[in-house]
C-alpha cells in the first residue's frame, strides 16, 4: 500500500475506534447497552428481628428515609461513637426525628441475641431499633450491603469483630443514597437528613 494513503487510514480507523469505544461507554451508563452489568447495587431483601422480638424487613424501610450501622456489642469505640453520634442527629432533628428509621444491625449473631442488643441499644436514643438474627439471616444482610465483617481470634479465647463503619443511608423507597457523614455538627447532619423526609 502507497504510504500517502496509509498514514489517512490509520488515523481515520484509530478515530473511529474511539468513537465506537466512547458511543458503547455512554450507552452503558445510560443503561442502553444489554448483557453488560453495572455495579452492584446496595441493599436488598433480608428478614431480622428487633430488640422486642419483633420482625424487620427491607419492607420496613419504605416511606422513610433510614440510617444503618453495622456494628456488634463488645465493640469497644467505633460502634458506641457511631451510635451516640446517630443519637444526637436525632436529638437534633426534633419531632423530625419520629419519620426517620435508624437501625444497628449486628454482625455478631453469636453473642448479639435480642436480649444482648435490647440491653446495648438502651444506652441510645429511644428511636433507634437494634437488629439481629440467625447467622444465616445475618450473613444474607451482610452480603446485601456489602458489608465486611470477619471474626478475629484473642488470645485468652474471646474474640473482636472488624467490620465495615459506615452509616448506610437510604432514601424513602429503600434504596441506597450514599454513606451518611458523621463528622459534622448533629444540626448540620440534621438539616441534610431532612432533605430526604
Amino acid at each position: 500500500m502507497d504510504r500517502t494513503l496509509a498514514r489517512p487510514l490509520v488515523i481515520v480507523t484509530a478515530f473511529t475506534a474511539s468513537l465506537l469505544i466512547g458511543l458503547l461507554v455512554v450507552l452503558w451508563g445510560m443503561g442502553g447497552v444489554r448483557g453488560v452489568t453495572a455495579p452492584a447495587a446496595i441493599g436488598g431483601p433480608f428478614q431480622l428481628v428487633d430488640q422486642t422480638g419483633a420482625t424487620v424487613t427491607e419492607k420496613s424501610l419504605q416511606g422513610r428515609p433510614t440510617l444503618i450501622f453495622f456494628g456488634y456489642t463488645h465493640c469497644p469505640d467505633v460502634c458506641p461513637t457511631s451510635l451516640f453520634e446517630m443519637s444526637e442527629i436525632l436529638r437534633a432533628m426534633g419531632k423530625d426525628g419520629d419519620r426517620v428509621n435508624v437501625y444497628f444491625i449486628s454482625v455478631d449473631p453469636e453473642r448479639d441475641n435480642t436480649a444482648a442488643v435490647k440491653d446495648y441499644i438502651s444506652s441510645f436514643d429511644p428511636r433507634m431499633k437494634g437488629l439481629t438474627g440467625a447467622p444465616e439471616a445475618v450473613a444474607k444482610v451482610l452480603s446485601e450491603y456489602r458489608v465486611y465483617a470477619k471474626k478475629v481470634p484473642l488470645k485468652d479465647g474471646d474474640y473482636t469483630m472488624d467490620h465495615t463503619a459506615l452509616i448506610y443511608l437510604m432514601d424513602r423507597d429503600g434504596h441506597f443514597v450514599s454513606p451518611f457523614n458523621l463528622n459534622r455538627k448533629p444540626e448540620e447532619a440534621a438539616a441534610d437528613l431532612k432533605r430526604y423526609l
